[in-house]
């Protein structure tokens, strides 16, 4: 499963990844704009998530794993043969979205409907961790081959390997869920679930954290190059900042299991917000600092995700938790959505991508959604009388 998780993830960040060089300037699109396009792939998934991921209460999630495959693979290569402005590039990635919204959280029911109690923790957060590795993977693929070939075949030849999904799918054991009557969206049992929604909703705060780095990640690194000596490319860079992601949601999950999880989520989220404020302060000064603060937030930055998912998959009905990781997805994808537009707004207001103080902005924005994280765990906990 997490290997076919790798190869749906392969088109995840095709768009981030060719937009500086290629699709803005094509294009003629505003920071705002870039950042409004790379955000479809967020709406389309937080559109269908609601649908797609409760069904699994209702059928088995290896059928929803192999339509979404099939889609999220559909909308990548269509974006290479047909994508040629804002509107069409929006829905074309809207739709490769809605394909991804299928196959994460449907996969992650699927997963956990086949594992034992005692397996479930540390197996899905292996699963969720290997989310980063593969968005890791798509960042340098997709520079890669723009670089080699032109934009287009960056989105086609990263479209089929989502395909690997489908056969992963078609290979695992059949499990029919229990019966449910009553309507498909009865999300009322998830949205009245308070211990499960304040981990949804600090995931929420983690997301747009996490996609306001990733969105601009290659283009930040374009302005740390551009004033001179940085040791590395942005296609290493990118690279290594996601897939160090896999490592640190483990390892925040071990911590978690340590510390607690409300405890050990808080402090990581913090930790965060420090260094965000930190490399958006020091934007331009020296590309050793910068570097050297990025790997740390490469680790701050997910270190909470896979004890928000286990958490959420914790607190949950086991009845109703389709329609609970329906409620975290949806939650998650709607802030990933405003991350993108929300930093590429800030960069238009503060002069854009080659002024330090938009960075300044960008980053400090960024910090305020990790900030708000530990604030969702604490209402959740608050007792009322």
């Amino acid at each position: 499963m997490a290997v076919g998780q790798v190869g749906g993830l392969l088109p995840h960040v095709a768009v981030p990844s060719t937009m500086p060089a290629f699709l803005i300037p094509e294009w003629g699109l505003s920071y705002g704009e870039a950042g409004l396009m790379a955000s479809a792939y967020a709406i389309g998934y937080m559109l269908a998530a609601p649908v797609l991921t409760t069904l699994t209460d209702r059928l088995d999630g290896r059928r929803i794993l192999i339509l979404g495959s099939l889609l999220n693979a559909l909308g990548a290569v269509g974006f290479g043969l047909l994508a040629d402005g804002m509107v069409s590039a929006m829905l074309l990635w809207a739709l490769t979205g809605i394909g991804f919204a299928g196959s994460y959280m449907p996969g992650l029911k699927a997963l956990s409907d086949r594992l034992d109690p005692g397996e479930s923790s540390r197996s899905l957060t292996f699963y969720t961790s290997a989310f980063s590795f593969g968005v890791g993977l798509s960042f340098l693929a997709c520079q890669l081959i723009a670089d080699a070939f032109g934009w287009r075949w960056a989105f086609i030849l990263t479209g089929l390997p989502p395909l690997i999904m489908t056969f992963v799918a078609w290979s695992l054991k059949p499990v029919t869920p229990a019966p449910r009557a009553g309507p498909l969206l009865d999300l009322g049992p998830a949205l009245s679930n308070r211990t499960a929604l304040g981990y949804s909703f600090a995931y929420g705060c983690h997301c747009f954290e996490l996609y306001g780095v990733r969105t601009w990640l290659v283009a930040f690194w374009g302005f740390v190059a551009a004033s001179g000596g940085a040791p590395l490319g942005a296609v290493v860079v990118s690279a290594l900042f996601t897939a160090l992601a896999m490592p640190a949601s483990i390892l925040g999950n071990e911590l978690a299991l340590k510390l607690g999880r409300h405890r050990a989520i808080t402090l990581v989220m913090l930790l965060s917000a420090a260094v965000a404020l930190a490399i958006g302060f020091t934007a331009g000064l020296s590309p050793w600092l910068t570097l050297m603060l990025m790997l740390v937030y490469a680790f701050t930055v997910p270190g909470d995700s896979g004890a928000l998912t286990s958490g959420m998959a914790a607190a949950a009905d086991p009845r109703f938790r389709g329609a609970s990781m329906a409620v975290h997805s949806t939650v998650g994808f709607a802030f990933t959505a405003a991350g993108g537009w929300v930093i590429g707004v800030a960069l238009d207001l503060a002069g854009g991508v080659s002024q330090p103080g938009a960075w300044t902005l960008a980053y400090a924005v960024m910090a305020a959604g990790a900030a708000l994280g530990p604030v969702c765990l604490w209402w959740a906990r608050r007792k009322y009388p």
